[in-house]
Parts: C-alpha cells; structure tokens; sequence
C-alpha cells in the first residue's frame, strides 16, 4: 500500500459492541460461582477476625489485581470503616533484589516463606494457572499452612490442583479472565466490608 493509499476504514463501533459484550458475558458467568465466591470471602473474614492478615501477589495486570485487592481492604471499598489488614508482594525493590541475586521465579515464594503464617491467606492471581513464580508461592503458602486461593482462567492451570480454593473465569482471553477477577476483588471486598463491620 502506498503513502498516499488510505487505510479502509474499520468498524470500530462494531468492535466496541462484541467486545463490551463478550466482557459482560465473561463476568456473568461469575454467578455460576456464587457459592465458591462466597465461601473464600467469609473464610478471609474469618481470619481477619482471628486476627491474621491477607497476602497476594501476580505478574503484570495481574500483579496490578493484586495490589487493587489490597488498596481496597486497607483503605476503603465502599464504605467508612477501619483498615482491614492486606499486604501485597509487589515491592519494586525487593523484587528486583532478589531477581537479581536469585532467579525471578522464587520472588514470592521467598516473601510467603517469611512473612505468611498459618493465621493468614495468600491469594494468587494468574490467568493461566501455571505462572512459575505463582506456583511455587501457592505451594509454600501451603507448607505455611496459609488459606490459599488461586484466581486464575482457561482451565485453572497448576494452581488448581495446589491452593485450597480456586476460581477459574471462564474465559480463554487474558484481558476478560482479569476483568472477571476484577469483579470478583470487588464482590469480595463488598461481602468483607460488610461481614465485618456494618
């Protein structure tokens, strides 16, 4: 195609619609999970009333879920109420040192082997289930003796068979696995908020 040869025009619009509603297919399908969803929230509940503390981690969007989980429990969701104690592991310089040191896949592991304790939950987010350094985090949380949940898509990946609870959105399409999890840090947060202290 020359310089002066315009590119046929695309239809965005039509682009715009399916994928608005492939997105809200993908995160209604989360009701078909009400119950799971449910039972991880009031268990989290549970241990902040024990008076243990929420860990979480990922790569990339999902690292970003990670720390979006946290921000809400620490500050506020939707209501006026004290903290709820949360703790992502996404500290720029302590994963690079140990990347640097070591190798990036043990970065969480080492993190949940110090600072997780059987009072505690971890929630790991990867959209295929099978991210390294997620893994083997899940699988020291679980010698911890840490509540563990994997939020995760396609058909769940290693972390299935791993953490004590697993959400799996239904969806093969990475950005649509993550807009599910998103929805369900926000149901959880609501159901938290609520359980706890209204």
């Amino acid at each position: 195609m020359s310089q002066t040869q315009k590119k046929p025009a695309k239809d965005w619009q039509s682009f715009i619609k399916g994928y608005s509603e492939t997105a809200s297919r993908t995160v209604f399908s989360l009701a078909n999970n009400s119950e799971l969803i449910q039972s991880i929230a009031l268990q989290l509940v549970t241990i902040i009333k024990a008076g243990g503390r929420i860990y979480s981690c990922g790569n990339g969007g999902s690292a970003c879920d990670s720390m979006h989980l946290t921000e809400e429990l620490v500050a506020r969701y939707l209501r006026e109420r004290p903290g709820i104690p949360a703790h992502h592991l996404q500290d720029a310089a302590t994963l690079t040192c140990w990347s640097n040191d070591y190798d990036y896949s043990g970065v969480f592991e080492r993190q949940v082997a110090t600072l997780v304790t059987d009072k505690d939950a971890l929630i790991v987010f990867s959209t295929s289930g099978n991210s390294k350094n997620i893994t083997k985090a899940a699988i020291k949380g679980k010698e911890k003796g840490a509540f563990t949940v994997a939020f995760s898509g396609k058909d769940g990946g290693e972390l299935k068979g791993i953490c004590d609870k697993s959400l799996i959105v239904e969806s093969g399409v990475t950005s649509h696995i993550q807009e599910g999890h998103i929805a369900v840090v926000h149901i959880i947060c609501d159901i938290m908020e609520q359980e706890l202290y209204f």
